[in-house]
């Protein structure tokens, strides 16, 4: 594990030694150091994190200190979030590409026609629509360089990388303009779905399953690092990139989402109130494996990164 940064630069994850309890560490030139007498979890941090900043911003520079080698260490996800909000269909050309197949397969619309309208459909969708946003399990997550466990249940199962907002000051509807002022840094998600468990065929009328699709053990990959805020710049402008057995199946910048990650925090703070440790998924770009007809086996390897927030590593297995 190595973090790579620039003077004065770091970052916060959660690890172990072997056979030691989980720590809060800072991640600072490819080592870490323990943190804990500033709080005992990351989520503490963030509770704090007007104070607990500054505090890191020293520790970073200073050589003194318990600081440990990355490949002494376990990275376990970055922090255990308190609620876990998930936006669906947020980047444009994703949702074209959906939206165009259906109108081609059942409606029998040209290809070009059928983009066309889909592209009108998602431009009005970013002038007046809402985005769509749903919970996700904290039990579902795992660390970046974990492995992936594939459930007996179900054969498609599918990727999808997205960036994540970590909420570190509270709100309740919070404006948009004010909105990135409550994000104290990002990290990387992969949202991982079975689909061909998404849909109930026994309540058509009710739909999706998200709990069953979403949720299952080591479906999260999270991390590796929660990167503060001011180092990752505008959270609009990142590469999201992911290879599967080496091949890049998603490569798209973040510009692409329909709703940024201001409206999204506007609109998600209008229903619940955020607390600091609250994970913000933001939605994954075109590319899946439902796109490219490949799904997940055992024996794969997923490689995911995202600009600035370090990278993941996770192999796929067959649930023992």
């Amino acid at each position: 594990m190595s973090f790579p940064t620039h003077a004065g630069e770091f970052a916060l994850g959660t690890f172990a030694q072997v056979g030691g309890r989980p720590f809060p560490g800072l991640v600072a030139h490819g080592r870490v150091r323990d943190v804990s007498v500033l709080g005992s979890t990351v989520r503490d941090l963030l509770a704090e994190w007007d104070a607990a900043l500054p505090a890191l911003r020293r520790l970073a520079t200073d050589p003194r200190g318990n600081w440990l080698g990355g490949d002494t260490v376990r990275v376990l996800p970055p922090l255990e979030p308190g609620q876990i909000l998930q936006s669906g269909a947020n980047y444009r050309q994703h949702v074209i590409d959906l939206v165009a197949a259906e109108h081609e397969s059942a409606h029998g619309v040209p290809p070009e026609e059928a983009r066309a309208d889909a592209a009108a459909m998602m431009d009005a969708r970013a002038e007046s629509g809402t985005p769509y946003v749903f919970l996700g399990s904290s039990r579902a997550m795992c660390g970046a360089y974990d492995d992936v466990v594939l459930p007996r249940e179900g054969e498609q199962h599918d990727w999808e990388l997205e960036l994540a907002a970590v909420i570190g000051r509270p709100g309740r509807r919070i404006a948009r303009a004010d909105a990135l002022d409550h994000v104290a840094g990002y990290t990387i998600c992969n949202d991982i779905t079975t689909r061909d468990r998404l849909y109930r065929p026994d309540l058509k009328a009710i739909g999706t399953d998200w709990f069953v699709a979403k949720n299952a053990m080591t479906f999260l990959p999270t991390g590796p690092f929660l990167v503060p805020a001011e180092f990752v710049g505008d959270p609009m402008q990142l590469q999201i990139t992911l290879r599967h057995n080496g091949t890049v199946r998603q490569d798209e910048s973040t510009k692409d989402m329909i709703f940024d990650v201001a409206r999204l925090i506007e609109y998600a703070s209008t229903v619940t109130e955020l607390w600091p440790g609250d994970l913000l998924l933001t939605g994954s770009p075109a590319g899946n494996g439902a796109h490219w007809g490949v799904f997940l086996q055992p024996g794969d390897v997923l490689e995911c990164e995202i600009t600035g927030l370090g990278a993941q590593r996770n192999f796929c297995v067959a649930e023992s």
